[in-house]
């Protein structure tokens, strides 16, 4: 990580493409959700995203706020809800499809949060996607989960995690194929339930390092200010999501880079 001439942080990884760690005005979020709902509802078809969520979730009720964000913006969403215990990601990942293909939508997007993200490398290792789409995955370990295979060593605490450690949380996750556009999110404020067990390699979000979500062929990839919760809270990342599923990348030009908003 290091500066740049204009004095912007930015941190990059040799065959991909640079993260640029930033943190998006909420105030600049405000002001652009006029004009971004009005493009979503000049769209030419119906656009529908899946969401998918997290390891501990209860119903995907950490989402529900990211998933309104979605709705008022012209998108149709659908939660798929899932439970690990008893069945490994590959498994989810064919209930997932099921769940995909019964939805009547030209284009259909995916937003998974966390091993939700490690469900959906499953799915597309597995199943060819038919539907026009883009993906984003937020703070998802997809290099496997440190704070994951220390509470997996535990016998106290394994059955904490069901088979969710099977080419998952334990590494082995399928490699992604390229076949649609990818975008990835993660956070650096390390604040989570991950420190309980000594937290994973800086910088991380509380539960899952930056490393652990850097993935190979990504489309585009940012790192924001927030935690491993939060990510799925801030009107700015939920921005991002948006900005992504329209136009494939990520948004520079409304975010605040993490140099300069720690001067701020």
């Amino acid at each position: 990580m290091g500066a740049g001439k204009s004095g912007r942080w930015s941190c990059g990884q040799s065959g991909q493409r640079a993260h640029r760690c930033c943190r998006a005005g909420e105030k600049g979020a405000r002001s652009y959700a006029g004009s971004l709902t009005l493009k979503c509802l000049t769209l030419s078809m119906r656009e529908a995203v899946v969401l998918v969520h997290g390891l501990w979730s209860v119903a995907g009720v950490d989402l529900l706020r990211l998933r309104n964000r979605l709705r008022n913006a012209g998108y149709e969403c659908h939660m798929f809800n899932y439970h690990v215990w008893g069945k490994p990601p590959a498994e989810i990942a064919v209930k997932l499809n099921e769940f995909i293909k019964k939805i009547d939508a030209p284009v259909v997007h995916i937003v998974a949060h966390s091993f939700g993200g490690i469900v959906t490398m499953h799915l597309f290792d597995q199943f060819p996607y038919n539907k026009k789409g883009r993906i984003v995955l937020l703070a998802s370990p997809v290099n496997g989960s440190a704070v994951g295979k220390r509470i997996n060593a535990h016998p106290m605490t394994r059955w904490m995690l069901g088979q969710s450690h099977v080419n998952g949380l334990s590494g082995d996750v399928p490699e992604w194929k390229g076949w649609q556009d990818i975008g990835v999110i993660a956070g650096n404020i390390p604040i989570g339930m991950g420190l309980v067990t000594g937290g994973p390699k800086l910088p991380h979000d509380g539960t899952v390092s930056v490393e652990e979500t850097q993935l190979k062929g990504a489309t585009d990839s940012i790192v924001v200010r927030e935690s491993h919760l939060s990510i799925l809270m801030s009107g700015a990342v939920a921005k991002q999501v948006i900005i992504f599923l329209q136009t494939g990348k990520f948004d520079q030009d409304t975010v605040t880079p993490l140099f300069e908003a720690e001067l701020a």
